[in-house]
């Protein structure tokens, strides 16, 4: 994972050298569990280098938490419409994983790749939302937290169901089962199947990836009951027969310890990543959700408007009196038409942009992913069949006795 964390901060264009060159680069490190219950929760130390002259010194240390994170997403997504915002890390509800050791360092990884996502992102990394995240004391980042303008009035339960049902609706488009007035752009409509095809195959690979992880913990504790069911059968049997099963008792133990650090390599270089993946179309199709709905807002606009001129052009006829109220009204609608199209726009270029630096992103991340995949499974079964292959001269010549 840190190989692959290296590679997308290499190639995202935020690298962590040469002071000649503008550079920020964003560490999530040393986690630390504070509190305990449900009160209990996780600190983080987010050291951010950087020569960017709009920040405080080449580096900054501050200590961040979960929920400080998520108010950075929140806040992206409600100030950049049409970019596609990194996805956070699952929040597990169930205390005992969620401060397990190996969940902990998970979630870490994820931080740190959400934050550094943001930090070379061309249009993100400008935000004065994440100079703050990344600059501010602890008592300003509560503060913010705690303050409830606009969208943020939401509870996170609340915000994430309006997400869902935005979701729903863009589903119930694609699908065919409603018929609101939508773009009709072949290129959109590909665009659409594409997400909603992408999320079910990641998804699909999730699962499997997830079932392999099982599948390697099971046999790697399986083959440690087995160790210990040997060695006291070899010390029951003694002489060379007893010798070679503590020799086959100890290449099993030695094995489950290699299938169980096998099965952590594959949770979080092959699992987690694909599971990262599920979560980045799913933030894709958010921002879709919220493209269909500028794009609506901008027609009944648009209808309204010529509803509005009609009823000018009557009242110019008759000379009514209410002629410059209706005016004035017109000119407002014309000015709120013209925002709405320009921001949608806005977002179609934005979309457009983030679908092919997506596309890229992803071939690489998925090329890394496999890879390691691959090679895992490679060593992995040369080093089973390397064990096995030891053992066989020495019960060979205990069955030919």
């Amino acid at each position: 994972m840190e190989q692959q964390q290296q590679l997308q901060r290499s190639t995202s264009g935020s690298p962590r050298s040469p002071s000649s060159q503008p550079y920020l680069s964003v560490s999530v490190t040393d986690p630390v569990k504070l509190g305990n219950g449900v009160q209990g929760y996780i600190s983080y130390r987010v050291i951010t280098k950087t020569n960017l002259p709009e920040y405080q010194g080449h580096e900054k240390i501050v200590i961040r938490r979960y929920s400080d994170f998520d108010w950075l997403r929140d806040r992206l997504f409600h100030n950049y419409k049409g970019v596609f915002i990194p996805p956070l890390p699952e929040k597990s509800a169930v205390e005992k994983f969620r401060f397990s050791a190996e969940f902990i360092e998970m979630r870490r990884q994820g931080l740190d790749i959400f934050v550094n996502r943001i930090a070379s992102h061309q249009e993100l990394q400008h935000s004065e939302d994440l100079r703050t995240f990344l600059q501010a004391d602890e008592e300003t980042m509560e503060r913010l937290r705690s303050q409830e303008t606009g969208i943020f009035k939401k509870k996170p339960a609340d915000l994430m169901q309006i997400f869902k049902d935005a979701q729903s609706k863009v589903s119930d488009i694609v699908l065919g089962k409603e018929k609101p007035v939508e773009e009709s752009n072949l290129e959109y409509e590909k665009l659409k199947h594409y997400i909603f095809e992408l999320e079910n195959h990641l998804a699909e690979a999730q699962k499997h990836a997830y079932r392999l992880v099982k599948r390697h913990r099971e046999l790697g504790q399986s083959l440690s009951d087995f160790s210990k069911a040997v060695k006291l059968l070899g010390a029951c049997e003694g002489g060379a027969l007893g010798k070679a099963f503590s020799e086959l008792g100890t290449k099993s133990e030695a094995l489950s310890v290699m299938l169980q650090k096998e099965a952590h390599q594959l949770l979080m270089n092959f699992e987690e990543p694909l599971k990262d993946y599920v979560r980045a179309v799913q933030s894709i199709k958010a921002t879709i959700a919220e493209r269909a709905n500028v794009f609506r807002h901008q027609c009944e606009l648009a209808e309204t408007m010529k509803l509005k001129e009609i009823n000018l052009d009557k009242l110019m006829l008759t000379r009514s009196y209410k002629m410059g109220e209706a005016e004035h009204e017109y000119n407002e609608l014309k000015a709120e038409n013209e925002e709405a199209t320009r921001r949608f726009e806005t977002i179609v270029r934005l979309m457009n942009e983030e679908i092919a630096r997506f596309q890229e992103h992803k071939t690489l991340d998925m090329g890394i992913a496999f890879h390691e995949f691959a090679k895992g499974q490679v060593r992995l079964a040369n080093s089973i069949a390397d064990a096995w292959r030891s053992l066989l001269p020495k019960l060979e010549a205990c069955s030919t006795q």
